[in-house]
């Protein structure tokens, strides 16, 4: 094969990011291929690739403008440093008269049968026929077959290379080298969605891909040989730029208003927590503390939980620092259960509790009853003898079942929650460490410390209250082909709940406290027990995993359960804006199988703070922060907030970059309308009855209707509690972090508890710019009061 067309395929795949299957539906960043470019560089070439929006629409700057959003001052300072003078209203109504630009597509019938082969080859399940020798690989099953394939035209197989290797190079032998890297760019980029999926199975090594292997050189080759049979054009036409060149400019200079009229916002609100802080806090021990997910959702629950009692609240990402696959135990699947940026160490399936052998066997046999009889009738439906009869005798009964989920969704899911048996009552989870595929029992007892320790040490915890619950993260909905994106991300679009039970389970090894404290001086009481618990995010219910819990404790679980009864009704009427029974009618969103939003998911996302919880504790950031607990005093040699910012960090940012491009064009980097959505191979949805494979999220998740904005398309903006100086040295150690801020993918504030708590903003290169907004007198003025304060607490 020649080097050279390999390399224009490196080169050119960089174009293209990952496409993630439905049932694990991880956010990720659609141009993280162009990272190592500026924002500004990237969206441009990314719009001469897709023809795709760059910025937010000109009717969402206005709608943001005229709600306030935008402060006119940062806007006007903004367009006068770079030679705008006319005011914001002059400038807004140029971008509102630029007309996107409709390029005709010459290659679109070319696009309708690749995507066509592409969902047969691809297909993993859905299909009752499956194409024939996919085993093969993706270019020999479609040569043995593109003979049958009319839309082509007449061929023989003698016409078809026999490797794709051939084909590339017999098409591209009139073409010279310079050429390779436009035709492959353009090829690549004309089905963004489908090429970004193969990119996923790929890189992944799924099962499917072991299987059917398939690779961006068969496409190219497929299609390539497509596209000269229909006298298709394989160079990208050379077209003319006939928009106005400042629109691009000023699109970025509202964005920029925007991003800092919020930041501007935020940094009000956290520099007066920040004073209020200052003041002397009891010491009495909390009845439990409870471990969230870093997640926006979280923020909310944590708000009504804290204010229902004598409850302290921590923020983590949500795989609680368990690199683990996870074995489910009704259907035996191994699904990851980590960031995906983080490889795999451990896998954990589910064992017995003690004395509970006899529950679990029959836990088993009933699952197996179900499966088969959910078999029995996808067999009945799909089956050609058995599907006319079957349909006709059942109708009637699937009419009643189908009336019943409309008429009342909420009840049935009530119905279904009390009759559920959670398996959690009956097994434990069990750590096994993966080298090479291979499974071996058990882990050193270094590691379970290291997992517990590192979890402690990024939060920075001081004290052990006599309750300790991990709380992960899980949703539910109906009907929803995007259900997983609601799951837990760094748990890749899993929930959070096997790594929550994991990680209490080693933290009550006796071993491993015994470890902590003769090695780390981590004394855990011997009165405090860990647990693992559910917040279901829809319903905003919590579920306490509690089936081993001593009888010392139960009295104070019994509390907590009370309390979590009232979060769970004044945070779903803060939610839902439902001043009636809120939960009844979030359970109805839950199950109702017509609702196109069961919840908003991290819409609105904006913000990621990384500090101790009484920084935000007594604010409503109206759930637009990510919140990870941070003690910079704690944490000395600063390997706490380097691994936050390494993790975590880059982890919000891809969510935050799913939901912008989703936003600003949800035809191409989004999933479009849930209307007229078709499920292709299990796997993901098309728009109708075909075209590309949607990569981002749909138009109901981030708009209230096809006009009014919910999310507001915005980059993340990073607050740190922290010594300047620490965190300038993390960036100087880590190129990717500086690259990701110098190119302005995400910007970056420190709040310096060793200058008063002065915000301050980072500029390229390591440099940083003051932003604070209280002034001096306030600070003095906040001083006496603290003063006065300590000298009451005296007397």
């Amino acid at each position: 094969m020649n080097q050279r067309i390999l390399d224009s395929i490196q080169q050119a795949s960089k174009v293209i990011g990952k496409t993630w299957p439905l049932y694990t539906f991880v956010a990720s960043n659609p141009l993280s291929g162009y990272e190592n470019a500026s924002f500004q560089e990237a969206l441009s070439t990314a719009k001469k690739h897709f023809n795709a929006n760059a910025f937010p629409a000109a009717r969402l700057y206005r709608q943001a403008w005229l709600k306030g959003d935008i402060d006119a001052k940062i806007l006007e300072d903004l367009l006068k440093e770079n030679g705008f003078l006319e005011s914001p209203e002059e400038y807004l109504r140029m971008i509102e008269s630029q007309k996107r630009l409709e390029k005709t597509n010459s290659n679109h019938d070319v696009d309708r049968i690749m995507a066509k082969w592409l969902s047969s080859f691809m297909d993993e399940g859905l299909a009752e026929w499956d194409m024939p020798y996919k085993s093969e690989g993706f270019y020999v099953a479609w040569r043995l077959l593109a003979i049958y394939d009319s839309e082509i035209g007449h061929t023989s197989l003698k016409e078809i290379p026999k490797t794709s290797d051939e084909a590339l190079e017999e098409i591209l032998k009139d073409y010279q080298q310079n050429d390779y890297d436009r035709i492959f760019t353009y090829h690549l980029a004309a089905l963004p969605g489908w090429t970004g999926y193969i990119n996923h199975r790929v890189e992944s090594g799924s099962d499917w891909h072991k299987e059917y292997p398939i690779s961006l050189k068969d496409y190219l080759a497929v299609r390539l040989w497509t596209a000269r049979k229909l006298n298709a054009p394989l160079l990208p036409e050379d077209s003319e730029e006939t928009s106005h060149t400042l629109v691009p400019k000023l699109q970025y200079i509202w964005l920029k208003a925007w991003e800092q009229s919020w930041q501007n916002e935020l940094v009000k609100t956290l520099e007066k927590e920040s004073i209020a802080t200052k003041l002397p806090v009891g010491d009495e021990l909390p009845d439990a503390q409870m471990v969230f997910c870093i997640d926006t959702r979280s923020e909310l629950i944590r708000r009504h939980i804290e204010s229902k009692g004598n409850y302290e609240t921590y923020g983590y990402a949500g795989f609680f620092g368990i690199a683990m696959d996870y074995e489910n135990l009704n259907d035996g699947i191994v699904r990851k259960s980590c960031p995906p940026i983080v490889s795999s160490a451990y896998k954990v399936s589910e064992i017995t509790q003690e004395n509970k052998g006899d529950k679990l066997l029959a836990y088993k046999k009933n699952n197996e009853i179900l499966k088969f009889a959910d078999y029995f009738l996808k067999r009945m439906k799909n089956m050609l003898p058995s599907a006319f009869g079957y349909v006709e005798g059942s109708g009637f009964y699937y009419g009643l079942s189908l009336l019943a989920r409309t008429l009342m969704p909420g009840k049935i899911y009530g119905m279904k929650q009390r009759n559920t048996s959670h398996m959690e009552m009956i097994v434990q989870p069990q750590i096994n460490k993966t080298i090479h595929e291979d499974v071996v029992y058990g882990i050193p007892i270094e590691e379970k410390v290291s997992i517990v320790k590192s979890a402690f040490d990024l939060m920075g915890w001081k004290q052990f209250a006599p309750l300790v619950f991990f709380v992960g993260h899980g949703s539910h909905s109906a009907n929803n082909p995007f259900s997983s994106s609601l799951d837990c991300g760094a748990c890749a679009a899993s929930p959070g709940r096997h790594n929550a039970r994991m990680i209490a389970k080693l933290a009550n090894l006796s071993e491993v406290r015994q470890a902590l404290a003769e090695n780390y001086s981590v004394i855990i009481p011997e009165n405090t027990i860990f647990l693992g618990a559910e917040h279901n995010t829809t319903t905003d219910d919590i579920v306490l995993f509690d089936s081993e819990v001593p009888d010392s404790h139960k009295q104070l679980v019994q509390n907590l359960k009370k309390n979590l009864l009232k979060a769970q009704q004044t945070a779903t009427q803060d939610r839902l804006g439902d001043r009636g029974n809120s939960v009844s009618s979030a359970q109805k969103k839950a199950n109702d199988w017509g609702e196109t939003r069961p919840e908003w998911g991290l819409a609105k996302n904006a913000g990621f703070i990384v500090g101790p919880r009484n920084l935000t504790k007594n604010t409503n950031l109206d759930g637009r922060c990510f919140l990870h607990s941070y003690d910079w005093e704690l944490d000395t040699t600063g390997k706490a907030l380097e691994g936050i910012m390494q993790g975590p960090m880059v982890v919000t940012q891809w969510i935050n970059n799913h939901y912008y491009f989703s936003t600003v064009d949800n035809d191409t980097y989004g999933g479009g309308t849930k209307i007229t959505h078709n499920i292709t191979g299990k796997f993901g949805v098309v728009q109708g009855n075909g075209g590309d494979l949607k990569m981002g999220l749909p138009l109901q998740s981030l708009f209230g209707s096809d006009d009014a904005m919910y999310h507001q398309p915005l980059r993340l903006s990073v607050m740190i509690q922290a010594p300047i100086t620490r965190v300038s040295e993390i960036l100087l150690c880590n190129s990717n972090l500086k690259t990701l801020l110098d190119n302005e993918w995400i910007y970056l504030m420190v709040m310096d508890p060793e200058q008063k708590n002065e915000v301050f903003r980072y500029e390229k290169s390591v440099q940083w710019t003051s932003v604070s907004n209280i002034k001096e007198s306030e600070i003095v003025q906040e001083e006496n009061i603290q003063e006065l304060v300590l000298s009451e607490l005296v007397l």
